[in-house]
């Protein structure tokens, strides 16, 4: 029979294990997005878009994919990457001709914000199955605000909503990382990477708008 000691120790060592592996499939869809943005830096709004829709069906399919075939989740995950890559390069294309102090002020300013918020989420005993459900019910309002705003005008409705948003994104983040924390299923690993890494591209482009809209005033 094993002990306590041992078990507890065994969860421990699967859980390290866990956040290696997803910090390393984070930082390889990074890469790849970054390869996405330079390959896709002359595509049109069009293309974009389509680049969009599939980086979309990655994410749905690695739902499935992640059970039956862990290869199959890893390439859905860096086609994620890939594709989305591809779908903002146009804008920040666009940053880093006209305005490039805004992509390294926003990237920072992500680092910064990602990391603060992993660390408090990572660390902390509480249980944030609250924050997870009020965070899910803001994105959601959130959406319907950013509707409206294409719509209508609201006066610095743009600083609003990308405030707001990163307001969302700190409690989403904040969580994914706890779940990181005691999740102890090597199998979760590319779910849970592609759900920070969708967290730290929200903020950086929250933190686009923000810091865009400043120096172009």
């Amino acid at each position: 029979m094993n002990s306590p000691d041992y078990l507890a120790a065994d969860v421990t060592n699967r859980t390290r294990t866990l956040f290696g592996e997803v910090m390393w499939l984070m930082a390889a869809t990074a890469a790849v997005f970054c390869a996405g943005c330079y390959f896709g830096r002359n595509m049109g709004s069009g293309s974009a878009m389509l680049s969009f829709i599939v980086a979309f069906g990655c994410l749905i399919g690695m739902r499935f994919a992640v059970r039956a075939s862990a290869n199959l989740s890893v390439a859905l995950l860096f086609g994620l990457g890939l594709f989305l890559g591809l779908a903002m390069s146009p804008t920040l294309s666009y940053y880093a001709s006209v305005d490039p102090q805004t992509l390294w002020q926003s990237a920072g300013a992500t680092a910064l914000f990602v990391t603060g918020c992993g660390a408090f989420g990572y660390a902390t005993r509480s249980d944030l199955s609250g924050v997870a459900r009020v965070s899910f019910w803001a994105l959601l309002g959130l959406t319907v605000f950013g509707i409206v705003l294409i719509f209508v005008h609201v006066p610095d409705g743009q600083v609003i909503y990308s405030i707001l948003g990163l307001v969302v994104f700190a409690g989403l983040t904040i969580v994914d990382f706890q779940r990181l924390r005691r999740s102890t299923d090597i199998d979760s690993a590319p779910l849970l990477a592609a759900s920070i890494f969708l967290d730290a591209l929200n903020v950086f482009s929250f933190f686009l708008q923000l810091f865009g809209g400043k120096n172009r005033r």
